[in-house]
């Protein structure tokens, strides 16, 4: 069986959609009994090393950019198949939402989350107009469409009327790299690197609205109004309509207290993780909500809302929270520092909930639906 795979998130996205295609694909091609052909596309320049030594694949760069990729399949519609584009395929995968012309090929198509209808005011105009264009249109035209949850699966359901029975649930999970640090001169030389003498909380994503960080000022100002010198330490880069987050920091009173790391690799933020005193997740809607199972499996307590899919994933490995309610995450934030009991079975918790996830489990579904469409 030859498999194509629109690969363009993984060499354009460094998280993201762009960790989950280059996660799971690879995992794919590592399972001990894959022998499929596989060839990964990608429109535009790689920003990030595309694959060289996968087991039975190929990678082809399309001949023109991202913008003009999408242009053309998603807007013109012209009629270029991708599968062709791939020298010929039985079975073609985008895990990015959008699904390319084709011209023979079965084909699976990823959603990760509906949060373009449920939170419509938090996404970018021109990107939520694609989605409500683009995205329903997939789904009616995928063979199969694969959700990151069962809470997408249920929206994919409610909101676009997609058959229950054309939904597959493939979850992602943590990297290998997301692992406690151990070794405590390491961990204190990346502390030391960056800057960071005291507790802190770490909040991890891109600076958008739904990500919902100026909840985590507003409880990171009660917390340090209580006299307890803690730091909030955000690890991921600006995105969109971020403005209004950078005007509530200023606002909060503690700017000074927060610190926002540049160039930070997966080996530093595993080590982030690692020495925080809680990793703080109160987003608006998630599709999954990896980076709480990644601070999971480095051993650091979370406190996570229960929005979207977020109370499938983190079970009862974190401290739940209402996305809205600063207090309830600033007394999460001082229960963690004070009760050591609390604290260490949470942890444990967070260890076992993290394992139930891996990307060998997901590629090996992910393999049975790709087999199930060529059957």
């Amino acid at each position: 069986m030859n498999v194509a795979v629109d690969f363009t998130a993984g060499v354009r996205q460094p998280a993201g959609v762009g960790r989950y295609t280059r996660s799971l694909v690879h995992a794919l091609t590592t399972l001990p009994d894959w022998s499929h052909e596989l060839v990964l596309l990608w429109a535009g320049p790689a920003r990030i090393p595309p694959p060289v030594d996968w087991p039975h694949t190929r990678t082809r760069r399309l001949p023109l950019s991202e913008r003009w990729m999408t242009v053309a399949w998603q807007r013109a519609r012209f009629p270029l198949p991708a599968d062709l584009l791939a020298g010929g395929a039985d079975v073609f995968y985008s895990p990015d939402f959008a699904l390319p012309p084709l011209w023979r090929a079965r084909s699976l198509v990823t959603v990760h989350d509906l949060s373009y209808l449920t939170h419509p005011e938090t996404h970018y105009p021109p990107l939520r107009a694609f989605l409500t264009q683009v995205v329903p249109r997939s789904v009616r035209r995928a063979d199969l469409v694969l959700a990151d949850s069962r809470r997408t699966k249920d929206d994919l359901v409610t909101l676009l009327g997609a058959p229950e029975a054309k939904i597959e649930v493939v979850h992602a999970a943590a990297d290998p790299v997301f692992r406690r640090v151990e070794d405590a001169r390491r961990l204190a030389g990346v502390l030391r690197r960056r800057g960071i003498d005291r507790p802190y909380v770490i909040t991890v994503g891109t600076i958008q609205p739904r990500k919902n960080l100026p909840v985590v000022f507003e409880a990171l100002r009660r917390v340090r109004q209580k006299g307890r010198d803690v730091l909030l330490v955000h690890v991921g880069r600006p995105g969109w309509l971020y403005e209004p987050v950078f005007k509530a920091l200023e606002a909060s009173g503690v700017k000074d207290a927060v610190r926002f790391p540049e160039g930070v690799d997966d080996a530093e933020l595993a080590a982030l993780y690692t020495g925080a005193t809680a990793h703080v997740f109160p987003s608006l809607y998630e599709g999954f909500g990896i980076t709480c199972l990644e601070a999971m499996a480095c051993g650091a307590p979370v406190i996570a809302s229960q929005a979207g899919s977020l109370a499938e994933v983190v079970g009862d490995g974190a401290v739940a929270v209402e996305p809205s309610d600063a207090g309830a995450i600033a007394a999460g934030i001082e229960r963690l520092m004070d009760d050591a009991p609390f604290r260490e079975a949470l942890i444990r918790r967070g260890y076992a909930q993290a394992g139930r996830f891996s990307w060998g489990a997901s590629a090996g579904r992910l393999r049975h639906l790709l087999e199930g469409l060529r059957a």
